[in-house]
């Protein structure tokens, strides 16, 4: 189902240049081998992101020089389910990172307003939010947002539950392709759902906007078909499964990667990983991930995304060299040969085989002893 444009307000009258610049933005995406599904090519058409960023934030030099050659910032966000953004490198508040300069819709001055409407259509994330020199909250980057909305599968019908209000605009995009009613966005920090509200509202959509711990999912609309996360998760909440029907599929960011789980029961889920990096703020509430040492380990691997994944789906539960060994031997794996299992209280993330020779449980190392091999049957 493809809905037609809602007759949402354009921004300052600045209709068609927005439009020019929303067709430039689903050509690179699909140059770039996304948006496959013309229904999806269509909401992303469709849809004027510069409602959903009136104003962002553009990292300067100071920003930039703590990031790594070639990486984008990552995003970070408050709340249950915060709105996160993904690229090569992982940069965000962690670091510090000041030096930010704010574009916004009603700026005076013509050339500034021009980046502003510029930058919205770019294949970037954009810094929404930034206190005290530290970026708070930010807006996926496009084509990452389009590669997991066709991954998420969604079918004419489907009721969709999105962890992570963000600026409004992943949940205007379901809106698009499902319509109103059949979408929730969720999110702990009032201002968020409350600006995600508004800016839903400016561009013609009314999708249920909720204030709530995305960990806890949002029973009052269930039972959902498909939930998808815009926060990285280090488990899956049980909350999920069970708001699921049976058949549904949860899409969220875990370890640096995105893992797609079919559910059967309110119990009982499994999947794996897609192929794609993605880097996304926690959880609200759930804590910082682990950290990930390198100590004794060769610099070269290091540059090697695969390896980099391995060493956060395992961190707490494997020594570095144990996983460097293990990646060297399992012939460097990438993000596809991995998965995770939900059986009751018991998760873990596996390579090749759910039951087979390497497995790691999921959540805080200090709840779970660490281990490196599954025997059959339980993790």
């Amino acid at each position: 189902m493809v809905r037609r444009k809602p007759a949402g307000r354009e921004a300052d009258g600045c209709a068609e240049e927005a439009a020019a610049l929303r067709a430039g933005l689903v050509r690179e995406i699909v140059a770039g081998g996304g948006l496959t599904d013309p229904a999806w090519r269509a909401a992303f058409e469709e849809v004027p992101r510069h409602l959903f960023v009136p104003y962002y934030y553009e990292a300067g030099e100071a920003a930039a020089a703590v990031a790594p050659p070639g990486a984008r910032t990552a995003g970070a966000a408050g709340a249950a389910g915060a709105a996160g953004a993904a690229g090569t490198g992982e940069v965000g508040a962690a670091h510090g990172t000041v030096g930010y300069t704010r574009l916004w819709r009603d700026d005076p001055h013509p050339l500034r307003r021009a980046r502003w409407l510029a930058g919205a259509y770019a294949d970037a994330p954009l810094a929404t939010r930034v206190r005290d020199g530290e970026l708070i909250t930010s807006s996926s980057q496009p084509s990452l947002m389009a590669r997991m909305l066709q991954a998420l599968q969604v079918r004419d019908g489907d009721r969709v539950l999105e962890i992570g209000a963000g600026t409004g605009y992943n949940a205007a995009l379901l809106a698009h392709r499902l319509g109103d009613a059949r979408v929730t966005t969720l999110d702990l920090d009032p201002e968020i759902t409350e600006a995600a509200r508004n800016h839903l509202a400016a561009a013609g959509f009314r999708p249920a906007v909720v204030t709530g711990d995305g960990a806890r999912g949002c029973p009052l609309h269930a039972p959902y078909d498909r939930i998808i996360a815009t926060c990285a998760v280090a488990s899956i909440p049980s909350a999920w499964l069970g708001q699921c029907r049976p058949d549904a599929l949860i899409l969220t960011p875990l370890a640096t990667g995105l893992i797609a789980l079919r559910v059967a029961d309110a119990r009982h889920a499994e999947g794996h990983f897609l192929a794609i990096p993605a880097y996304f703020v926690p959880l609200r509430g759930s804590g910082p991930p682990p950290r990930v040492p390198t100590h004794g380990l060769p610099s070269r691997p290091l540059l090697d995304d695969s390896f980099r994944f391995l060493l956060n789906v395992a961190a707490g539960h494997m020594e570095p060299v144990e996983a460097l060994a293990l990646w060297e031997h399992e012939g460097r794996p990438g993000r596809e040969r991995y998965g995770v299992t939900v059986r009751g209280e018991r998760q873990w993330a596996w390579l090749d085989d759910p039951e087979g020779a390497y497995g790691w449980p999921l959540g805080p190392p200090g709840r779970l002893e660490p281990f490196r091999g599954l025997s059959p049957g339980a993790p």
